[in-house]
């Protein structure tokens, strides 16, 4: 194939020096300079089309006239909430095109008063710039000749990369020749399919300014926070001096350079008359000013919601063709600026007071332990070799462990979190993972009931130190939360919120699949009392009473409530043992959300929908996303269900009346509420529910072995009821988010079941109300 592909080149060959010999002897009567003139015209037109057309593979490839025409740009895709505010971006290249008319003119003036003086002159190649090159390098003077025109097409087509090289182009003088040679090409192209206004907006949005900075609108707002229509002549001249070399001339890292070489650009405006002599003078003697900031991931508004959302379209933009990274798309989500503003400031007011007082807990003492409040020996450095860091070091020295601890161990600087801001300290990376290991999380999601919309999500404390979410990515034991499944259970198969029961003991026998042999489950409430009591359901449910929900669960079955589960949205595999009921299978605070909206949308399940719409560039409309929605229950089970969650707050003795420390939240005002918490405390949770809006609030450790160690400090009611307190406090008192008071709404449907028997005891602000679930028989 080889001796084939060089035969074929050699024939090749000499058909060329033929048929130059042919010419010279046809034209022999014309003054030998003009005959090599001519000569080198046609030959110079053959050469060019054969790297056109990339003639033997020798030239590599070309772009087809097509993408000439419509050169594609990576563009970063952007994500709006509902309400049009962009909270972040995805891409490779952080880039977002502007238009002409958005282009203040002196950035316009100072890019052609320096790169290319005659760009309205030439038509892609400035003949007399490239005449003037060996002048100047004769000077000591480098300096190109390449237009603007050529620049965009390099910046277009990647002229340069190993895909465009072909065979010749390994050679290295003839390669310098043929990627000119297909700039000129690509410039002369350009120049006949656009104006020169588009070929000026096109340059602008490609090039890059450095800091991840690609074109002329992210650059404006990295270097100076503003758009480019409102750069001064200063900032102009900088971005401009930038183009040259972006990390030399840097304002950033090289201010002194950078100003230097602003002044040069400055100097270039004056020469060609765009700015005064007097201009000159002021602006070149004047401080570099810069407001630097460059976008980043870990910055701004929703960053777990951000990054739960670009895991999912990258998966759908897969299926569909599209590329999230680079086609500039738009995406419309559900998300309520304000609203997640709120939703972040509650998180940020109540774990900065829960941090204080974990630390407190357990000052002198580190907070992994087990059952028994014993530290577990070894858990550092079982978390350490999960980390990627030890991942790096043990395939670095090939498991060889003295090495691996030595680096593990040695300490080095590092910005760590804090409360209080980040902090610069000295740590080794097991230093660092025990400091972590200190801290509480939390996660917190809003959602529309009617319309499944997400309208705030917060999933930990800060997504730059800690990047696991807690509301979707996480799972864990609901603890009482839970047992409103079990109630609707019972409800829909017949029972009222009126029915009575008495809290007793309860002894439980089922086959259990793991030991595979029968036992007895012998739950205890809370306070390791049973009262004796007589009281209805909607009671036992309000104070969670473990016995109580455990004869529910006894009499309809753990499989009964395991498919009104699943029916509400539940999608997690729970265990069907009887402690199911009292929330002992993992599940996420997305689920939990998603599936007490059940009850106030008339029985019918919304999937909880992040994503509203998806554009292109230009605006038009690729796809509109809708929740799929399914019958769960009738309409009179979920407004009973409604009045049973109002009963945490009604009902004397229940558990969500840690809420009425917030006094400001009930003029005018209904709440429907219930806790969680599960075993040793390692998980605080509180459902909240109003009439148009339910939310759910999760706080512990990342690991279920951190946590208080008393039902007063680590109870749902006392670690998540309070997050969800104030961010409700906060939510009303912000008109703009459109959030009102209001009641309940009345029957959906006639009620046939009795439910209108509230405990006529005195009722009393019980914010102690424990409501932890022991799972353990």
């Amino acid at each position: 194939m080889k001796d084939k592909f060089f035969k074929v080149l050699l024939t090749a060959w000499k058909f060329l020096v033929k048929g130059f010999s042919l010419f010279m002897f046809r034209y022999r009567k014309l003054p030998g300079i003009w005959r090599y003139f001519l000569a080198f015209v046609f030959y110079f037109w053959l050469y060019t089309r054969m790297v056109s057309f990339n003639f033997l593979w020798l030239f590599g490839s070309m772009p087809e006239i097509e993408k000439l025409e419509n050169p594609k740009v990576t563009i970063a895709s952007e994500l709006y909430t509902v309400d049009h505010k962009l909270i972040g971006k995805y891409y490779r290249e952080n880039r977002s095109p502007v238009s002409y008319a958005e282009l203040n003119p002196y950035i316009v003036k100072a890019l052609i008063a320096t790169e290319d003086i005659r760009f309205y002159e030439h038509s892609g190649i400035d003949l007399n710039a490239l005449i003037s090159i060996p002048i100047y390098l004769m000077k000591g003077d480098n300096r190109g000749g390449s237009t603007l025109t050529q620049q965009l097409a390099k910046n277009l087509f990647k002229t340069r990369n190993e895909v465009s090289k072909g065979l010749m182009g390994r050679i290295p003088l003839i390669k310098t020749m043929i990627i000119k040679t297909k700039e000129w090409i690509m410039a002369t192209r350009l120049e006949k399919t656009f104006t020169k206004e588009e070929i000026l907006t096109m340059y602008l949005n490609t090039v890059d300014f450095g800091s991840n900075s690609f074109g002329i609108k992210v650059a404006a707002s990295t270097y100076f926070n503003t758009k480019p229509s409102d750069l001064t002549i200063n900032e102009c001249a900088v971005l401009v001096g930038l183009l040259k070399a972006p990390t030399s001339y840097s304002p950033v890292s090289n201010p002194k350079k950078c100003e230097e070489r602003r002044n040069v650009v400055l100097g270039q405006m004056l020469k060609y008359s765009v700015i005064s002599q007097g201009q000159f003078d002021s602006l070149s003697t004047s401080p570099l000013v810069v407001k630097f900031k460059a976008e980043s991931h870990n910055d701004g508004s929703g960053t777990y919601f951000r990054n739960i959302v670009g895991n999912y379209l990258r998966d759908w933009c897969k299926e569909n063709g599209l590329d999230l990274y680079a086609d500039g798309l738009k995406i419309y989500t559900t998300l309520n600026s304000r609203i997640q503003q709120h939703a972040e400031a509650a998180v940020d007011s109540q774990m900065k007071v829960l941090q204080a007082r974990f630390y407190k807990h357990w000052k002198g003492k580190n907070p992994w332990v087990d059952e028994k409040d014993i530290e577990i020996p070894g858990f550092i450095e079982k978390v350490a070799k999960r980390t990627d860091y030890y991942i790096i070091l043990k395939k670095r020295f090939e498991g060889n462990l003295d090495s691996i601890n030595y680096y593990m161990n040695k300490p080095k600087k590092m910005k760590v979190f804090s409360w209080k801001g980040d902090r610069d300290t000295l740590l080794s990376a097991m230093d660092s993972i025990r400091y972590y290991k200190h801290f509480l999380q939390c996660g917190m999601m809003t959602m529309d009931p009617f319309t499944g919309q997400i309208l705030a999500w917060v999933g930990g404390i800060n997504f730059k130190h800690f990047k696991y979410d807690h509301v979707y990515q996480s799972k864990r034991q609901p603890g009482s939360t839970f047992k409103p499944f079990v109630y609707c259970a019972a409800i829909d198969k017949g029972y009222t919120p009126c029915d009575k029961m008495v809290d007793q003991r309860v002894n439980i026998k089922y086959y259990d699949r793991w030991l595979k042999k029968d036992t007895v489950w012998s739950p205890r409430n809370s306070d390791w009392i049973f009262t004796g009591e007589e009281m209805t359901l909607r009671r036992a449910m309000a104070k969670s009473v473990n016995s109580i929900t455990s004869q529910l669960i006894e009499k309809i079955g753990p499989e009964t409530v395991i498919n009104y589960a699943h029916k509400l949205g539940i999608q997690s595999r729970l265990d069907t043992i009887p402690s199911v009921g009292l929330g002992s299978s993992d599940v996420s605070l997305y689920e939990m959300v998603g599936a007490y909206s059940t009850f106030l949308n008339k029985g019918v399940w919304t999937e909880p929908q992040f994503v509203l719409r998806i554009e292109d560039h230009n605006g038009n409309i690729i796809h509109e996303f809708l929740p799929q929605r399914k019958h769960a229950i009738s309409e009179e089970t979920a407004w009973l269900m409604l009045y049973m969650l109002k009963g945490g707050l009604e009902e004397p003795g229940g558990t969500s009346q840690a809420l009425f420390q917030h006094g400001g939240l009930f003029k005018g005002n209904e709440f429907g509420g219930k806790t969680g918490t599960s075993s040793n405390h390692s998980d605080g949770w509180f459902m909240g529910v109003t009439k148009d809006l339910v939310s759910g609030v999760w706080v512990g450790g990342d690991d279920r072995s951190i946590h208080f160690r008393t039902s007063a400090l680590g109870e749902g009611a006392r670690t998540a009821c309070p997050v969800y307190g104030i961010y409700m406090e906060k939510l009303y008192q912000d008109k703009e988010t459109g959030v009102k008071m209001g009641y309940f709404p009345r029957p959906f449907v006639k009620i046939n079941k009795p439910y209108n028997c509230r405990t006529k005891l005195k009722p009393k602000v019980d914010s102690t109300s424990l409501d932890s679930v022991e799972i353990l028989p």
